[in-house]
């Protein structure tokens, strides 16, 4: 058995996929790296297949027809065979030396009873064009360098939340969960980080900026524009996400500081939609960002009053000309989550 299975989701990656490959090789024969090839119409099929000529002990090449990204997680999920899973895009790349005292960290955990579900490291934003590069840090939130509970947690920020590029999973635990993506959907990186948690009861966090989260594309998914366009997909996550679980449910979720962030997460979530409704300017849009607030209402009174009367919640339902003026800390904190460009 492997000790970490990398799913690499790719379609019409062709001109940058080789620059996250060749990070990821570093790894050697403790990894396996699974190319998913979603439907390209360009070189990546190709590519991968050389990769995986090239190095048959470490490197899949699946293909498959389009499914989108959520599919591509799934394809990944469903041909590891590693102890361990992690998804890195394939524009992105991780740090050398992180990645190794990671690997070591993970092989010392590997025999652990009982078993490491999730591990944290920081992750870097990559922006084009900045020079000073932002980092998202738990060093303030989660101990170090040793395995630890949702007890143990100091309260996440606002602003401070558990992405795809901070997270490796158990990969029996992602099975276990029956985490499944939604096929066609961007922004289901959002459902990968919030399904499985209830699920996760050992922690362990490493204090290495590994994973380096780049954006700079126009056609990438974080694209304010695109985002935009795409706001159907970013309203379906969110609604999957309400559904997922009643967070004012103490049996569902019976630890309190888990509890808690699931509902910051919930509320980023909802504050996106909602920062993305407002800024396309359209009424069709503002109305899908009404009936969204109203749904979370009908599933979850409790919550609905908890979320629309916090600070984020109250600048995007406030009526008239001023609700629309997004507020200035919302926004920033939207921005900070999602890395708009």
């Amino acid at each position: 058995m492997k000790l970490l299975s990398i799913a690499i989701p790719c379609y019409n990656s062709e001109n940058y996929m080789r620059n996250c490959i060749h990070s990821l090789l570093v790894g050697g024969e403790e990894v396996e790296i699974i190319i998913v090839d979603d439907g390209s119409t360009d070189g990546t099929a190709a590519i991968a297949d050389e990769y995986a000529e090239k190095y048959p002990s470490i490197i899949k090449a699946v293909h498959q027809e389009n499914g989108g990204h959520g599919e591509a997680v799934n394809t990944g999920l469903r041909n590891a065979t590693g102890l361990y899973f992690k998804v890195v895009d394939s524009d992105d790349w991780v740090s050398i030396s992180a990645y190794k005292e990671i690997l070591k960290t993970l092989e010392n955990l590997a025999g652990a009873r009982p078993p490491v579900d999730m591990l944290i490291s920081n992750f870097v934003y990559e922006k084009e064009g900045q020079k000073r590069k932002k980092i998202m840090s738990y060093r303030s939130a989660f101990p170090q360098d040793r395995v630890f509970t949702w007890d143990d947690v100091k309260f996440l920020l606002k602003g401070q939340y558990i992405l795809m590029h901070s997270v490796i999973y158990r990969t029996k635990l992602l099975r276990e969960c029956e985490l499944e993506l939604p096929k066609h959907t961007f922004y289901v990186d959002n459902i990968f980080v919030y399904h499985p948690l209830p699920y996760v009861k050992y922690l362990y966090y490493m204090n290495v900026n590994f994973y380096r989260y780049y954006i700079g594309r126009e056609d990438q998914s974080v694209n304010e524009k695109v985002m935009i366009s795409r706001l159907d997909q970013q309203l379906k996550v969110n609604y999957l996400m309400i559904d997922d679980y009643k967070l004012t449910d103490s049996k569902q979720i019976s630890n309190r500081k888990l509890r808690h962030y699931m509902k910051n997460y919930l509320e980023i979530i909802m504050v996106v939609s909602s920062i993305i409704a407002i800024r396309s300017g359209t009424k069709e849009n503002l109305e899908k960002k009404y009936e969204l607030w109203k749904y979370l209402k009908k599933k979850d009174p409790k919550l609905y009053y908890e979320l629309k009367w916090g600070i984020m919640g109250r600048s995007m339902n406030l009526p008239g000309r001023s609700g629309r003026k997004i507020s200035e800390t919302a926004y920033k904190i939207a921005n900070k989550f999602v890395g708009f460009n």
